[in-house]
This record gives C-alpha cells, sequence and structure tokens, in this order.
C-alpha cells in the first residue's frame, strides 16, 4: 500500500506552549486512520496540521511525497476536506450548502447537477435537499457536511470528533452509513474522536497520542494485547470501560 501522508520530526505550538511532538507517522492511501487520546494530548493539533491551518514550528510533512510547504496552500486545501464536531452550514438549502464547494472550484451546473444529488442520497438526506439549514437537526446537519465534503472526492479526509455532540441512536446511524462509504470511496481519512468504538468501526489502524506525543500506532486487537507502555495500557482500558458504559 502506498504512502499518501509523511511526517516527520513534527513539533507544533499551541500558544507558547508545545502541543504536539511527534516522531513519525506515515498514512496509507486509501486507509482510515483514528487518532485517539485523553482530552488535550494532541489530537486535532495534528489534524489541524495536516490542513495547514496551524504551522509546524520544526519538521516536515510530505503529501504524495511533496513537501507540503512546497505545495500552494489553495492547491493543497483543494486536494482535502475537513468535517468539524459543529457543522458550519451556511444559511442557504441543503442542496446549496452541498453544492459550495463545487461552486467555488467554479464546477459546471452540468457537474453540480450530476453530484449533489448522489452524494445527498449517499448520506441519506436527499430528501432534505430544498430544506434550509437553519432547519436541520444535529444529525442532519452533520450529514449534510459530510456529503460538502464527500462531494470533492478529496484525496485526504480529515474529521475533528464530529459526531461527539450527537445522541447514540443518530451517532450510531452515522458511523455505520460513513464505514460503508468509506469502503466504498476508498478515500483515506484521518479521523479524530475519544471513543474507541467510533475508531474500531470506522478505522484500519489506530493512533494513540498522549501528552503531545505518538505513543503507539496499530490495529485495534494488537493495540489491546500489547499496548506499548502503562499509559496506553490505561487509556484503552479505561476508555474501553467508559464506551461500554
Amino acid at each position: 500500500m502506498s504512502l499518501l501522508v509523511e511526517l516527520a520530526d513534527l513539533l507544533v505550538f499551541r500558544g507558547d506552549q508545545p502541543a504536539l511532538m511527534l516522531d513519525r507517522l506515515e498514512i496509507h492511501a486509501g486507509e482510515a486512520l483514528a487518532i485517539v487520546g485523553p482530552n488535550g494530548a494532541g489530537k486535532s493539533t495534528l489534524l489541524l496540521a495536516l490542513a495547514r491551518l496551524i504551522p509546524c514550528v520544526r519538521g516536515e510533512i510530505l503529501f504524495d511525497r511533496h513537501p507540503v510547504g512546497t505545495i500552494p496552500a489553495t492547491e493543497y486545501r483543494r486536494r482535502l476536506a475537513l468535517v468539524l464536531q459543529e457543522p458550519l452550514l451556511f444559511d442557504t438549502t441543503v442542496f446549496e450548502n452541498v453544492a459550495m464547494g463545487l461552486r467555488f472550484r467554479r464546477a459546471s451546473r452540468e457537474e453540480i447537477q450530476r453530484k449533489v444529488p448522489r452524494w445527498l442520497e449517499q448520506t441519506g438526506v436527499a430528501h432534505l435537499s430544498s430544506r434550509r439549514a437553519g432547519a436541520l437537526s444535529g444529525g442532519e446537519a452533520q450529514r449534510v457536511s459530510l456529503a460538502r465534503a464527500l462531494v470533492l472526492e478529496p484525496e485526504l479526509l480529515l474529521l475533528d470528533e464530529p459526531f461527539s455532540s450527537l445522541d447514540p441512536p443518530t451517532r450510531e446511524g452515522i458511523l455505520d452509513d460513513l464505514a460503508s462509504l468509506l469502503d466504498q470511496t476508498g478515500t483515506t481519512t484521518v479521523f479524530v474522536t475519544h471513543d474507541l468504538r467510533e475508531a474500531e468501526t470506522l478505522a484500519d489502524r489506530i493512533a494513540v497520542i498522549i501528552g503531545g506525543r505518538l505513543r503507539q500506532v496499530g490495529e485495534a486487537q494488537a493495540l489491546y494485547e500489547s499496548p506499548a507502555d502503562e499509559d496506553v495500557a490505561y487509556f484503552l482500558n479505561h476508555r474501553a470501560q467508559t464506551s461500554r458504559a
């Protein structure tokens, strides 16, 4: 499996404090990688650094073997899509929200009319096409956010705890649908979550970040059976118990 993203010797500050110190992480094309860890561990910092929304003090991020600093920012951001915890939708219809990114990219009317209905259907919100964003429930709004990201057919999809504020039944439904979509599209995905069940449902591999450092990366079963250290073991055990509660 080829590499899409490589991170090496990364140092990222938030304010005047180091928030992420990452020796090396490789993200394979077509895989879904979950980033887990305690609150404040540096998970979202990693995602924002990947999106080039916060600078790295030191280190290198390679995207498709090219240093991201050599790729024009507009070109780079066109190759990825970011979905945040709180849906940021425009005060217009669901159709127009999903079409917005395509319009920014100067897609033709024919392309918009072809792609938007497809992704509304794929994400389960086709029946809401003409509804205004302000009238959506939390789960509906997050599905629209996913459709808006996926319609762009990104090379890299970044998800920052997009389901954490949803009630359990809504979250489970979206998770199942997203897992199916990622399997169909093979979109390389990096997502931050505090829920190990989410990670196990969506991810091919899980990366554990504690104290701003990457402690272990691997398949879920390998992590549970052979945690790298006591901190990883405690986190996995504690989170597993919380998820089951």
